[in-house]
């Protein structure tokens, strides 16, 4: 079985000269839950909120 890979802080933010964050929060859980970014939606794994991508 493949090992699964834990998220590290380095995907969720950017440094430019200000903290970015890269995937939106979960606006159920409130700040400090990331959403998982797919193909075509962002979904919480916390509570299954999901949000679908503008095409």
């Amino acid at each position: 079985m493949k090992e699964k890979e834990k998220a590290r802080v380095s995907k969720l933010y950017k440094l430019d000269k200000r903290l970015v964050h890269l995937r939106p929060f979960c606006p159920r859980c409130g700040v400090g839950t990331f959403m998982a970014e797919h193909e075509d939606r962002f979904s919480c794994g916390k509570c299954g909120y999901t949000e679908y991508k503008a095409k």
